[in-house]
């Protein structure tokens, strides 16, 4: 119940900061979100609703980073690790603590993909004026990172256009 609760008061301090941005003439573009250490900037139009940390149902031979399906308001969403696929690795354990701030990130249904991403921590909202500095993906990066991003305190952002990850065949080949 309190995770309920919790859950309730993050969608209203969201949505009224939306409505504050709104009204001040001020656009958040991203979804700041944190997996494994790293920062990622997920673009609001791209994004869908966030949940709280649910297990998934495994699926068998799945790839490591696909934890298996969830049923999330009703719909079934397969769920990826967000740092696991990014990585190219198996997924770090995760504890209790760490359970307890994680969230699952849907793809907007725009999208067509069924899908939610596990990321560690949500870090609110952000604008390009929250940003120092901007650079263009490295070369040999993968297709779905935008530009990278440099905040006041130094920290690094990488910006993951969800519309060209939801599109990329290693993404939609789940099977090991």
């Amino acid at each position: 119940m309190a995770n309920r609760e919790a859950l309730r008061e993050l969608q209203s301090r969201l949505a009224t900061r939306l409505q504050a941005a709104r009204s001040a003439g001020v656009q958040a573009s991203w979804l700041a979100v944190e997996a494994a250490g790293r920062k990622y900037l997920f673009p609001l139009a791209q994004s869908g609703e966030i949940f709280p940390f649910t297990s998934a149902q495994a699926v068998p031979y799945t790839q490591q980073w696909f934890l298996g399906v969830a049923n999330l308001r009703g719909g079934v969403y397969g769920v990826v690790d967000m740092a696991s696929f990014v990585a190219g690795q198996a997924p770090a354990a995760r504890s209790d603590a760490s359970r307890a701030e994680s969230r699952l990130v849907a793809l907007n249904a725009a999208l067509d993909v069924n899908c939610a991403l596990l990321i560690d921590r949500l870090a609110g909202l952000r604008n390009p004026d929250a940003f120092t500095a901007s650079s263009e993906p490295a070369a040999g990066s993968p297709s779905y990172f935008g530009n990278a991003y440099t905040d006041a305190s130094g920290a690094h952002w990488q910006e993951i256009n969800l519309q060209a990850l939801s599109q990329q065949p290693r993404f939609l080949s789940i099977s090991a």
